[in-house]
């Protein structure tokens, strides 16, 4: 593609003679000098922060049947695992009957 008439590479060739003019830069106002952090005021003497009234202490928990959790846990785990089983044989008879239909 042609441009002919317009160089758009113009802005970044170097000057003919070599030798780049210095980089010209507006001048910036001088920055006023740092004043240092505002005073502070210390508190009058006897302040305090408000008082929150404390909540009552937590009240116990129930006590806990631990053979009872276990047996639980236990019937929980024997579920999971018969289910997937289940799952597991049903997969394997799908594969078994699509790897059939493929050979025979």
């Amino acid at each position: 593609m042609s441009t002919r008439g317009r160089d758009d590479d113009a802005q970044w060739r170097r000057p003919a003679g070599g030798v780049e003019p210095p980089p010209q830069r507006p001048a910036s106002p001088p920055a006023p000098p740092y004043p240092g952090p505002p005073p502070t005021v210390p508190p009058p003497p006897g302040w305090k922060p408000p008082v929150v009234v404390k909540p009552p202490a937590p009240r116990a928990l129930p006590p806990q049947d631990l053979l009872r959790l276990d047996t639980e846990e236990q019937a929980a785990r024997t579920l999971t695992y018969g289910i997937g089983m289940v799952a597991g044989a049903i997969m394997l008879v799908l594969l078994l009957i699509l790897c059939g239909r493929t050979l025979f």
